[in-house]
């Protein structure tokens, strides 16, 4: 480690409501999560759940309450909240494994837009306490499940994925017995309409009431769920996270030649990326030489909801393992191309297959001209529209900070309905869909979000003990999805400003953060007692932020650090402050005068900086970044790194 210079500090004028209100979120959610084990949870870990299994479906659904646990003690959270992440990791799994839904502590089958959700708890468990052998064993073994041919999920001589539903215990057939007929009777389904377009006798939805026609569509959709779909490309997680323990070059290969052969099929489709490819590797094989189609892809049930953000994860990972951002084209088309179609139109007048959740974040603005762009495509082209998925565009530009992705965020921001709350006040299971006010932000047109949505946040918190108060619950007569609704940890508000990160990507991304920090008292990662942080620019090379300690007698000592993985370093720190402020380091350029603003340059090499702040202080940094020459990797993690690795 560099030996760094201390940053200058300023004491406090007045105390920022932002930090008051960022401590008091921490507060709250310490006392809400332990409120959620107790009620919710046996001794054990595992959930109070007594209904059973049917068939493929419900992993996720007991994984997801814990998703953001993991995530909020990395930003600060307490030593408790991880071991009690970590103790419902391995409830759960015993209990899941015990119901037959796991094989080796991991999921016998299923598709890969619910796997993606319920790995999240995973890599976020991986990233928060890398030194964890046991952890470290299980990522190993998770992504060889994909890597290593002979477990059957992987076809290396054709490059794919052999199966919608793949897992422990290989690629499972069709989707399981519960499709074997596909009636009208599914009235939950009916918003996403037919499965399959091009069935005789079946035109419209309600042909479905026939249960030969049920039967029929139940078959071919057994039949048609062979070779690759696009929501596999999630699975490229798995195996990245995995590489950022041990370096293995194998891993990454393996990344960036399975995002490829993905890449090469959307060349060979002008540029799209088609949603089936069959066993023998031909897209379109099993539907009649139709690009669409596919499992979970453009056609049903989300489209472009499902396919853009598995798109998206696996050219994130392939970037993140190769340093090469080409395979992001992949997304930047996607999204070219539903823009082209789009169109102007309220969304409370427009029919929309997820129209609930559009409903509940756009509030009274859903009845406001807005861009909305096509999700999906059939036998008459472009279809079911609604509002962009803003996660996508938000990642897209976070990632790159291209000027290019940029302007198509932009457009796609100028698209929102006029709003006179541009905070709303919702969540839903990913804990996203703030991004337009929070960026709204960091380009200084909302300079108030951070309170406003930290208040948000904390009402969150209020309303989920609300749920918890109002709803007792019968565990053999419980929905699935319940826990995840009651789940008082918010961590979206948080990210953003302590590290300048949107919400994960809620199918499968990996835990990446712009800025990460390290207690360096207690050598943990996270800010320290008392201290609130804030992000308040993101450009390419630099990233600003405010650091606040609110203890009137405790100094603290928090490091710095630009990624959470260590792809950034720092080639230079400014700091901002006044004449009379603590600086016990060299300047390159200071005032003269008491008290008159001025900024201090440092140039170094380091992939951190220690910022030691009094008691009632602050700091305000610029870090100016630069590519770290070495391997990312989990911080701290005990295996070996390929030779050369760095940060």
């Amino acid at each position: 480690m560099t030996d760094h210079p201390r940053i200058r500090t300023t004491p406090l004028r007045e105390v920022p409501a932002w930090a008051v209100l960022e401590r008091r979120l921490f507060d709250e959610i310490e006392q809400a999560w332990r409120e959620f084990s107790a009620r919710y949870c046996e001794p054990d870990g595992r959930i109070r759940f007594a209904a059973g299994f049917e068939d493929r479906d419900g992993v996720d659904d007991l994984y997801k309450p814990f998703f953001n646990w993991p995530a909020f003690h990395a930003l600060g959270g307490s030593d408790e909240v991880l071991v009690a992440a970590k103790h419902h990791w391995e409830g759960v799994t015993a209990q899941l494994s015990e119901a037959g839904m796991l094989t080796g502590e991991y999921e016998n089958g299923y598709d890969w837009f619910h796997q993606g959700e319920s790995l999240l708890f995973f890599y976020g468990l991986c990233a928060a306490d890398p030194a964890d052998d046991a952890f470290a064993d299980r990522a190993r073994r998770f992504a060889e499940l994909y890597t290593d041919p002979a477990n059957g999920n992987y076809d290396a001589e054709r490059n794919l994925i052999r199966a919608p539903h793949t897992g422990a215990l290989g690629p499972l057939p069709g989707l399981g017995p519960e499709w074997q007929a596909y009636s009208a009777s599914r009235a939950d389904m009916r918003p996403y309409g037919l499965p399959l377009e091009h069935l005789p006798g079946i035109e419209r939805w309600e042909d479905l009431a026939d249960p030969a026609h049920a039967e029929a569509m139940g078959r071919a959709m057994q039949r048609l769920a062979a070779g690759d779909v696009p929501v596999n490309l999630a699975a490229t997680s798995l195996v990245a996270n995995r590489w950022l323990f041990d370096g293995d070059a194998e891993s990454a290969d393996w990344v960036v030649r399975y995002v490829d052969g993905w890449r090469d099929r959307a060349a060979a489709n002008g540029g799209l990326l088609p949603d089936n490819v069959a066993p023998d590797g031909t897209v379109g094989g099993l539907h009649e030489g139709r690009w669409y189609g596919g499992h979970y892809g453009w056609g049903w049930p989300h489209g472009l909801h499902s396919v853009g953000m598995s798109t998206l994860v696996g050219g994130l990972n392939a970037a993140f393992v190769s340093g090469d951002d080409g395979a992001l084209d992949l997304t930047r088309t996607m999204l070219d191309t539903v823009l082209e179609h789009a169109v102007v139109a309220s969304v409370e007048e427009t029919p929309f297959s997820l129209r609930g959740g559009a409903l509940a974040r756009l509030g009274a603005d859903a009845s406001k001209p807005s861009l909305l762009v096509p999700y999906r495509y059939g036998r008459n082209g472009w279809f079911d529209f609604g509002p962009m998925p803003l996660e996508l565009p938000t990642w897209l530009w976070w990632w790159t900070r291209d000027p290019a992705d940029r302007a198509r965020l932009d457009r796609v921001l100028d698209g929102l309905p006029e709003t006179d709350e541009p905070v709303q006040a919702f969540r839903d299971k990913a804990e996203a869909g703030h991004e337009a006010p929070w960026i709204a932000f960091l380009d200084g047109e909302l300079p108030d979000y951070p309170v406003r949505a930290l208040s948000m946040a904390l009402g969150q918190v209020a309303r989920r003990l609300a749920v918890m108060d109002a709803e007792p619950i019968d565990p053999a007569n419980v929905h699935l999805h319940f826990w995840q609704r009651a789940n008082p940890v918010v961590t979206e508000v948080l990210g953003q400003l302590i590290t300048g990160t949107p919400q994960v990507l809620y199918n499968g991304g990996l835990p990446f953060a712009a800025v990460a920090y390290e207690d360096a008292d207690r050598n943990r990662p996270g800010l320290p007692p008392d201290v609130a942080a804030l992000v308040t620019r993101l450009d390419a090379d630099r990233i600003e932020l405010e650091l606040v300690n609110l203890s009137p007698a405790r100094a603290r000592r928090v490091r710095v650090r630009p990624s959470r993985f260590g792809q950034q370093r720092l080639v230079a720190v400014a700091s901002r402050g006044e004449r009379d402020g603590v600086w016990p380091g060299r300047s390159t350029a200071y005032a003269s005068t008491p008290g008159e603003p001025f900024e201090e340059v440092v140039e170094l090499e380091a992939s951190d900086v220690l910022v030691e702040l009094p008691p009632s202080h602050r700091a305000s940094l610029v870090l100016v970044t630069a590519p770290q020459a070495g391997l990312p990797r989990h911080a701290g993690a005990r295996a070996a790194v390929a030779a050369g690795a760095g940060g």
